[in-house]
């Protein structure tokens, strides 16, 4: 078997000397007619040439050189020299040289495709655990402002219970000294009593009777003692309530003061993100329960807070329902008592005096009368400056709109509605208006009524002078608001 021609890539191609064509002879057609061509990355190409070097070295220049024509041109390459043959049978076929390109190249591909899964699979995966940790985070977000929304409940009912225990606390600590005030107001007009009844002892003669005068003294001076008597042992009961409703009150804050610190630190948490600086890895702390409750026992534990709190209230308004009702009881008894007392002294008095009396009540009541005459004109004048802005703004948008160009000049409903306005708040000013100066009238006749009442009570007060005399001590005696415990 003859091999015939090379290739280029053959390891014998190079400078070395070819021994698949004969050497030519140097001619200076041959030089002019073919140059050695060389392509990137190839440089030897000299090993093969084309058939055109065989034709143009067979081409013969002149007489003389037809006689080497034998020499210059075969016509083939001869036989591969036996030096060369050993290393061309350990060559690999043509077939082999494509079947291991193909095999590099499925291999390549499957590489490929592998690797191309392995990326598609990894980035899915990333994106999986990234939504699942971005989803778990979110709901560990929620749960943070839902723990967030529940201490906040709390704390709103915790803070609303408080300040309505405190409340209770300082009503109930004015009941209190309203009691003891009461009392203390008693003791003065039991001490009028006790020395009216010391000084009628000096009555001579006929007049040393047991009248109606001396028994109503003597039922004063028991009926004060009585209501004292009431008056500090409801004390008493309002101060053991009063320990009880600071126990609570207590118990709200400890309370509220845990979930406010709880408050501050859900809240932290819950505003870290990842891009916080005061994050930081705590290994193992996941483990760690220190827990002390669920959150069950945790809203039962504000939830007793609380019951115990109204509890606490609710018998402290029945402590001031009581002291109220008490108060009130007390001071009509006192009252009562030192109106029939008084009612026995001044059975003598002449019809002067009784006139005095009506004359003083529709003086007070002309008194409130002008008072609350003054308010209404005050509240008159107020509500008609009151009108003048709406006025002035429904005539504003009135102007306003009378400047639309063409066709927007539409009587629409706003329209309607703008002059309706205008027109109803002149009725209305005009109506407050002619109320002002009804109000003003009556002003001033009850100023003259008020003139002439004053002038019959000071001709009567001169009349009266006498009369009172034994009734200067009594005079003292607290009024209502005093003997219900203000001061």
């Amino acid at each position: 078997m003859e091999f015939l021609g090379t290739t280029q890539t053959a390891s014998y191609c190079g400078p070395k000397k070819s021994y698949l064509f004969p050497e030519p002879v140097c001619t200076s057609t041959t030089q002019d007619s073919y140059q050695s061509y060389y392509l990137p990355g190839y440089r030897y190409l000299n090993s093969w040439k084309p058939s055109l070097f065989y034709r143009v070295s067979a081409v013969p220049t002149n007489s003389n050189e037809q006689g080497n024509m034998r020499i210059c041109a075969p016509l083939r390459p001869p036989t591969i020299l036996p030096s060369v043959r050993s290393a061309l049978y350990a060559r690999y076929s043509p077939r082999d040289w494509y079947q291991a390109n193909t095999v590099q190249y499925k291999g390549s591909e499957s590489c490929r495709h592998w690797a191309g899964r392995l990326n598609d699979d990894s980035l899915r995966l990333m994106q999986d655990k990234d939504q699942l940790t971005h989803q778990t985070q979110d709901n560990t977000g929620r749960s943070l402002g839902q723990r967030l929304s529940d201490i906040d409940f709390w704390r709103s009912e915790l803070t609303y219970e408080l300040d309505r225990l405190l409340t209770e606390i300082r009503a109930l600590e004015t009941a209190k000294r309203r009691l003891e005030c009461a009392a203390d107001e008693a003791q003065r007009p039991l001490k009028v009593a006790l020395e009216c009844l010391y000084n009628r002892e000096k009555r001579m003669g006929i007049d040393l009777v047991h009248d109606d005068v001396e028994k109503n003294l003597i039922q004063e001076v028991d009926s004060f003692k009585s209501c004292q008597e009431r008056m500090r042992k409801l004390a008493e009961r309002i101060d053991q309530q009063l320990g009880i409703n600071r126990d609570a009150q207590h118990a709200l804050e400890r309370d509220l003061s845990d979930k406010n610190s709880a408050h501050f630190i859900d809240e932290k948490c819950y505003n870290l993100r990842n891009t916080s600086d005061s994050i930081s890895f705590y290994h193992g702390v996941e483990k760690i329960d220190g827990t002390v409750s669920v959150p069950e026992t945790w809203a039962k534990f504000s939830d007793d807070n609380i019951r115990h709190s109204q509890n606490a209230r609710a018998n402290s308004i029945k402590l001031r329902e009581e002291t109220e009702n008490t108060l009130e009881n007390v001071s009509e008894e006192m009252w009562k008592q030192f109106t029939d007392t008084n009612l026995a002294f001044t059975n003598r008095i002449a019809e002067t005096a009784d006139t005095k009396n009506k004359l003083q009540t529709h003086l007070a009541k002309t008194l409130q009368e002008i008072f609350q005459t003054e308010n209404t004109i005050m509240l008159l004048e107020r509500a008609i400056m009151a009108k003048e802005c709406p006025l002035k703004v429904a005539q504003t948008r009135l102007e306003g709109r009378t400047r639309r160009p063409n066709v927007e000049l539409c009587r629409d409903i706003p329209q309607f509605k703008l002059v309706n306005e205008v027109f109803t708040i002149d009725d209305t000013l005009q109506t407050l208006k002619l109320r002002l100066r009804e109000a003003q009238d009556t002003l001033q006749l009850l100023v003259l009524n008020k003139a002439r009442l004053e002038h019959d009570l000071s001709v009567k007060a001169n009349s009266l002078f006498i009369d009172k005399k034994c009734m200067d001590m009594r005079k003292t005696f607290p009024s209502t608001p005093r003997l219900i415990g203000y001061t």
